[in-house]
């Protein structure tokens, strides 16, 4: 019997997670915030993600634990939000390293999420970058806990590329609308990662033993904005995109409800630990991402 656990797995990526391992592992536990039942192969455990009770029996015999919980932050940064941002991501992490301790067989790997602007910290546009905290303490919590008998790895993740979510869809949209020029100054870098490439990494942590600690989740192919969207255009056939200034996008992202910071910071990664371990990306340029999910 093989088994695998995903924290926060009703999300995107949890997801997709799911429909990719639903055929490699006999059993497929997800913990999540809703009701707990069963679906063939696949139990749903409710769980609040902060303390320990009977969902922690659920990684006894794990062969994986996968720890994708968090708050989204694709809202606005008030301090109401940042605090469930950082609390939900540092809190659940601590629950599972402890759940971990009390169980007579754990998890033999445990890949938990954590933020890729660890790997390029900066303060360009806005002064600040909040996600750099969050990255910081959320793996301060995953590494604060000694697990002796279970592989650590944390995923730094990029922006994430797919067709059904992440944060391509609404470049996407707004590109149609003829809106899809340059962002606030156009030179801060993106650094992102297509969700076939997302996945296959995590299974590649999950089989090769010489991954411990942090790995960068990206592409090699880190691009500016302005080249990020003048690609986007290319690969819709869009003529034109109107830029969108910086005073622009902080209007936009109070209207909207979301953090202009999210879009004018700049993130510059590369997946060095990976390259060096042998993998090999499905999509490691930008345009071949692009084809392969607008078209």
């Amino acid at each position: 019997m093989s088994k695998l656990v995903i924290a926060g797995g009703t999300g995107f990526l949890g997801n997709k997670l799911i429909d990719f391992y639903t055929s490699k592992y006999n059993e497929i536990v997800v913990l999540t915030r809703g009701k707990s039942r069963k679906k063939e192969n696949i139990s749903y455990v409710n769980w609040d993600a902060k303390t320990i009770n009977k969902w922690h029996t659920s990684l006894n015999n794990a062969d994986v634990l996968i720890n994708l919980t968090g708050k989204s932050v694709d809202c606005r940064f008030t301090k109401e939000n940042k605090a469930l941002i950082l609390n939900s991501r540092t809190e659940s992490t601590t629950a599972l390293g402890n759940a971990i301790n009390l169980v007579a067989n754990p998890p033999k790997v445990w890949l938990n999420a954590s933020s890729a602007a660890i790997s390029h910290p900066n303060k360009e546009e806005n002064g600040e970058d909040f996600m750099l905290y969050v990255g910081l303490e959320w793996e301060k919590a995953f590494n604060a806990i000694k697990n002796p008998n279970t592989r650590k790895v944390a995923l730094r993740i990029s922006l994430v590329f797919g067709k059904e979510g992440g944060a391509l869809i609404p470049l996407k949209k707004i590109t149609k609308l003829g809106l899809g020029g340059k962002q606030g100054s156009g030179k801060q870098m993106v650094s992102w990662v297509h969700t076939k490439d997302f996945v296959a990494i995590t299974n590649y942590a999950i089989e090769n033993q010489a991954i411990t600690g942090p790995i960068v989740v990206a592409a090699p192919d880190a691009i500016s904005n302005t080249k990020l969207m003048s690609t986007i255009r290319q690969t819709l056939n869009v003529p034109f995109g109107l830029p969108a200034f910086s005073w622009m996008l902080k209007i936009g992202g109070f209207i909207i409800g979301t953090e202009p910071s999210l879009i004018l910071n700049s993130m510059k990664v590369y997946p060095e630990k990976l390259e060096k371990n042998g993998y090999e990306f499905r999509f490691d340029t930008l345009k071949s991402a692009l084809k392969d999910i607008l078209k």
